[in-house]
């Protein structure tokens, strides 16, 4: 039985998922990166995101990233590693993170007794993350964890967004959500990526958007407005739920205590990298 109120992990995985995500809307991603050769945004993502796992195809990527269109994956794998190596990557991918939150931060939050707190917290928790059936969790926790603070709270941050992300895929399976059916659903919910964002950086055409959709009012999950039905509200509710218990265990090995001293922070550090502008103004929602 759970020791912690509910969902209470959910909140705090949303806590430090965002800032995480910075890396992927800094300027400073395209600036490392067109300095190995990689020029294109997209294989700059699938290359980012994809390092830990090593010179992987684009079936590996297309697997464990879901919601991409394969055709689009393989545009770029495996040649982005002709290009540059993942270790290259992987350490372009260190320095943007650092140079990146020093912005969206600024140095006296850097450098702080509670980002050396926070840090410290979240890699406890990640220590409770299990690799079995979790393929970009495990590849990123083969990784070492960073010397300073700011750092190694981000990369804690990303093993545990991976860690849950890995889990939610097997909820989306059980769900029956094929990929363009799982955005649009999100969508729905208004708190996904605005279509606009999900077709010009997932691959897929507005044809597809369509027929998902379609398929979705076919289910009774859509009504004609292309909102949730009531049917639709429990599957994403039941999808999260199921996410939930799937990524519990990092969050039940910290503690209640920890972990509502970790969102408190993790919230803290967001609010500030928002309000700097780390992320797109038309990311969220249903327009």
């Amino acid at each position: 039985m759970s020791t912690l109120p509910p969902r209470a992990g959910r909140r705090c995985h949303n806590a430090l998922n965002p800032l995480h995500s910075t890396l992927y809307f800094s300027p400073d991603l395209t600036t490392e990166f067109e300095a190995l050769g990689i020029e294109d945004p997209r294989a700059a993502y699938f290359a980012a995101r994809g390092a830990p796992l090593g010179a992987v195809g684009a079936g590996a990527v297309t697997s464990t990233f879901y919601n991409f269109n394969h055709e689009l994956v393989a545009r770029h794998l495996p040649a982005v590693w002709s290009v540059a190596s993942p270790e290259a990557v992987l350490a372009a991918r260190l320095r943007v993170a650092d140079t990146t939150l020093r912005r969206l931060l600024g140095e006296e939050i850097v450098g702080s007794a509670e980002m050396a707190e926070a840090a410290a917290l979240a890699l406890r928790a990640a220590e409770a993350c299990t690799r079995h059936a979790r393929p970009l969790y495990a590849a990123l926790a083969d990784l070492p964890v960073p010397d300073e603070p700011h750092l190694a709270y981000w990369h804690a941050a990303s093993l545990l967004r991976e860690h849950r992300g890995d889990g939610h895929l097997a909820a989306l399976l059980v769900a029956g959500l094929d990929p363009v059916e799982a955005l649009v659903s999100h969508t729905a919910t208004g708190k996904g990526m605005s279509p606009r964002w999900v077709l010009g950086t997932r691959g897929w055409r507005r044809a597809d958007w369509d027929a998902a959709s379609g398929r979705l009012r076919k289910r009774g999950l859509l009504d004609d407005e292309d909102s949730l039905t009531e049917a639709g509200t429990a599957l994403r509710a039941e999808l999260e739920e199921t996410t939930d218990r799937l990524d519990a265990a990092p969050y039940e090995y910290l503690g209640a205590d920890g972990v509502e001293r970790l969102t408190e922070l993790g919230r803290g550090f967001l609010f500030t990298a928002a309000s700097a502008g780390a992320f797109p103004g038309d990311l969220i929602g249903r327009g």
